[in-house]
């Protein structure tokens, strides 16, 4: 999977799941603030993201996490270990 089809899959998630305009979502995108997220939403979305890490989930890796690129870099490099 590349970095591209990651932050694909994050942007439908973020589309379907959460009812956000696929047009608003950009890599720069801060979750919180522009997004509207909630922490129960950001953990629903790392919930929604888990199958395709295969359990490799760390919750401290998380907490940084402001963007969608953020997110998205987090994943990529999980998909690769």
């Amino acid at each position: 999977m590349t970095k591209d089809d990651v932050y694909n899959k994050i942007r439908e998630i973020l589309s379907e799941r959460f009812e956000i305009e696929s047009g608003e979502i950009k890599s720069e995108s801060k979750l919180f603030e522009e997004l509207g997220l909630d922490s129960i939403d950001a953990v629903d979305l790392i919930v929604e993201l888990k199958p395709y890490l295969d359990g490799k989930i760390d919750s401290e890796l998380f907490k940084q996490v402001r963007t969608v690129q953020d997110l998205t870099d987090i994943i990529y490099n999980l998909l690769k270990k």
